[in-house]
């Protein structure tokens, strides 16, 4: 690439700066602060912004970034124009270009935003013809302003002090090789290009005609002119990377500032100004770092509660933060010692080469080597007809002769439809799995493989199927602080669930609760006695753990409120079977239909659900305190099918309405705005509504919740055989399963009959205290009322008799 300064002209000298006072530095100072204090806030604010309507589980406002943008270039822009307009001193006028032309950067990039974090490959490739674009703009005018006094030409693109900057920039990437990690090998490719894309630019901002404005002397060059780098560098750095991307960028770049001075004045030692080529590998190989092993998918608020992704980008942040000062510094004190004589080749390339061994040691001992990209969900517009099934028996008998049929349909409809596409995608090295309870593929892929099989007609939408990046460590075993309980719980005797056990002498027995969540502690003592055992009774589709376990504790609460113990769950007599849908509180469509079709028809470990399924060995009723929303890559019908198909077979679908309330219509996250499934809503000790329990209707309409059970400072069990009290419809939802499995044990005859168990439940709930806020009715917040354990037991007794 052409450099931007050096003669074939002879050198003219700046004119000399006018005598003004120091009023003019004081402009500048003051504006170098505006510039930061309204680009940092604007940045986190927006994440934040982001981040609070994730949680709330509203949509994602895609106007936040075009705003931010827009007052970000009109508040910190207007400052920094009049500062490079003012006909003062050519260091004002250097410092105040730098600045502006740093903010319009920040604002077209930050428009970029508006792609959903889900399509990651296709920001990054705007981001970097972005860059590229504003570099050569950036490039184009520098060269049409008059010359300003150059000693020399610039040294080539690996001179001494470049070397020393490739140095730097590896130094500055060795955190991120140690707790990140890749992406896919496209989204790698493109991150680097845009890191590259980023450091171009930062080298025509901050080029050898920059560095020029500020005088012979080293130390006015190292300290005006790091500084004023540092806040040019600063909305460069908002500008590198998704939302939640840039904020690593934030603390790492402007120290950095200071570290390209001294590598100036280093270079002016030699008679060769160092030109564009050093600020471009230095920035460049910075911003790789973040770029490349972060997944702005994970640097979210729904993982900082633990040492998840949020913990080690913070720890990856810091670390490189003291490495940036630390060069800083160390660069700093090689210039004062080698005021003398220039830095030699030898051992800046000495340094270089260490360097880059050292990243690729971190980066395969203790880093996370290998590439983790997300794979692609293919559903298919044929999907299995499930009308005309035969009513059966009642009881068991018939709900197991109705799931093996289900499962049949559903293979059958599987292989006759997807044998093409999976004999394309193995010949393309893509890794198809197939998936039967939705007719869908999972496979490798990227923006080009998406939009190849978009375009084929045997496929209706292909979904992002996200995958959790490894991290350096996983995070403790969550563990519980309540003392364990003395007697049933406050929650199982509001909604009469110890009288059933007491009066009526049913505790669950015979029937069978599946649970799909974080996993299960299979040795808790409220939870060992009723696991069901044998070879196809557990599943975990993320680590093939063969033992019942978890590190959440989200799935052993959830299950031990319904089937546990000790006078913890609604059901102690009921047995139980478990699957992992959930790894570090987050989860994908794929996983979640593993586990979903585990359910339908249990296999045992290492056996092929399409060919190896048990329907016979099915569970009764599922309870599922989790959602899928766009996040990971869902859409509102990934999961329809899927709960169609285990409500045909007689599985009842218990899910949780979610805690984004009180907004209504924040029922939105499959499966709980399906009208087959049972959606629960959360209520306090008082039979209040919660204000996070999610209000309906669903977004086709339909009324949301139907019931609500006790969710606020609910006692469960947590792994290693403690005890935890939370909160949230997640918490609530496995009290209305073991509600289920009471009834079915005590008339067994009810069992696969999923409209009369519905009716029951609706006919016998309680009545609950409305919120002011009443949606678009009663049942929109709080369904046919308060789950009456006690009374549904009685009536499903009544049924057998009537």
């Amino acid at each position: 690439m052409t450099m931007l300064t050096g003669p074939p002209f002879a050198p003219v000298p700046p004119p000399p700066p006018r005598e003004t006072g120091p009023w003019p530095v004081v402009a500048a100072v003051l504006t170098g602060f505006w510039v930061v204090l309204v680009t940092v806030p604007g940045q986190v604010g927006g994440w934040l912004v982001e981040q609070v309507m994730l949680v709330m589980g509203l949509d994602r406002a895609v106007a936040v970034w075009p705003v931010v943008a827009v007052v970000t270039v009109l508040l910190a822009g207007a400052p920094s124009l009049a500062l490079a307009l003012a006909p003062r001193s050519p260091a004002l006028r250097a410092t105040g270009r730098a600045w502006t032309a740093a903010v319009v950067a920040l604002g077209a990039t930050t428009l970029l935003r508006t792609v959903p974090p889900v399509h990651h490959e296709a920001y990054l490739a705007a981001l970097a013809v972005t860059a590229a674009v504003l570099a050569f703009v950036a490039a184009r005018l520098a060269r049409v302003r008059p010359p300003v006094a150059v000693d020399a030409v610039p040294e080539g693109r690996f001179g001494t002090v470049s070397l020393l900057a490739v140095a730097a920039g590896l130094a500055s990437l060795l955190p991120w090789a140690w707790v990140g990690a890749l992406g896919g090998a496209l989204e790698t490719v493109l991150a680097g290009l845009a890191a590259a894309a980023l450091g171009t630019l930062a080298g025509a901002l901050l080029g050898a005609r920059f560095w020029a404005a500020f005088g012979p002397g080293p130390a006015r060059l190292v300290l005006v002119g790091g500084l004023v780098a540092g806040v040019a560098l600063t909305p460069l750095a908002a500008a590198a990377g998704q939302s939640g991307v840039q904020l690593p960028a934030l603390f790492l770049l402007p120290p950095l500032g200071f570290v390209l001075a001294a590598l100036e004045a280093a270079a002016r030692q030699s008679g060769r100004p160092a030109g564009p080529a050093p600020v471009r590998w230095l920035i460049g190989l910075a911003l790789l770092g973040p770029l490349a092993f972060t997944d702005p998918d994970e640097i979210t608020l729904l993982l900082a509660t633990t040492r998840d992704t949020p913990f080690w980008v913070a720890v990856g942040t810091g670390v490189a933060f003291a490495v940036a000062v630390l060069l800083a510094l160390g660069y700093g004190v090689l210039l004062a010692r080698s005021r003398a004589r220039a830095p030699r080749r030898g051992p800046a390339a000495l340094a270089a080469a260490a360097l880059l061994v050292a990243v690729a040691v971190v980066y395969v001992v203790p880093g996370q080597p290998g590439l983790h990209g997300e794979r692609l969900l293919v559903v298919l517009r044929e999907q299995a007809d499930l009308t005309g099934l035969p009513a059966g028996t009642p009881g068991r008998a018939g709900r197991d002769a109705r799931a093996t049929e289900v499962y049949r349909r559903l293979v059958a409809t599987a292989d006759r439809t997807q044998g093409d596409l999976r004999r394309t995608l193995t010949d393309m090295r893509l890794k198809p799995t197939p998936y039967y309870l939705v007719n869908a593929i999972e496979t490798d892929g990227g923006p080009a493989v998406r939009a190849w099989l978009s375009g084929r007609p045997e496929v209706a939408r292909v979904l992002v199927s996200q995958r959790l990046r490894p991290l350096p460590a996983l995070a403790p075993t969550a563990r519980g602080d309540a003392p364990a309980p003395t007697g049933p719980a406050w929650n199982i005797s509001l909604i009469g669930a110890d009288r059933v056990w007491s009066e009526l002498g049913v505790t669950g027995s015979g029937v069978v609760v599946g649970s799909s969540d974080s996993g299960v502690d299979g040795r808790h003592p409220a939870l060992a006695g009723g696991f069901r055992g044998g070879d196809d009774s557990w599943y975990d589709p993320w680590e093939d753990r063969r033992a019942p376990a978890d590190r959440g504790g989200h799935g052993t609460h959830t299950l031990g409120s319904a089937v546990g113990r000790d006078g913890i769950g609604v059901a102690p007599g009921a047995s139980w079977v478990g699957c992992v849908n959930l790894d570090r509180n987050l989860g994908s469509p794929a996983r979640y239909l593993d586990c979903l079709q585990f359910m339908l028809a249990p296999f045992p470990p290492g056996g092929n659900p399409l060919t190896d399924g048990r329907p016979a060995r099915a569970p009764d009723v599922l309870t599922n305190s989790w959602g899928c929303p766009p996040l990971e890559g869902c859409d509102p019908g990934a999961l329809r099918p899927a709960t169609a198909a285990l409500t045909a077979a007689g599985i009842l679908v218990v899910a949780a309405a979610g805690n984004t309330g009180p907004s209504c219509g924040s029922i939105v996250d499959p499966p709980a705005p399906y009208p087959d499934v049972l959606t629960v809503g959360a209520v306090d000790r008082q039979r209040r509504v919660t204000d996070f329990s999610s209000r309906g209707p669903a977004p086709d309409g339909v009324a949301k919740p139907d019931l609500v059970a006790p969710g606020a400072a609910v006692l469960s069990a947590m792994p290693g055989g403690g005890y935890a009290t939370l909160d949230g419809t997640s918490m609530a939802t496995p009290q209305v399963a073991g509600v289920v499995a009471l009834m079915w044990s005590a008339n067994p005859a009810l069992v696969g009959d999923l409209e009369r168990t519905r009716a029951i439940l609706r006919d016998t709930a309680q009545p609950v205290p409305q919120p002011a806020e009443a949606c678009g009715g009663p049942r929109d917040v709080s369904g046919a009322g308060l789950v009456d354990a006690y009374a549904a037991v009685r009536a499903a007794r009544a049924a057998a008799t009537g």
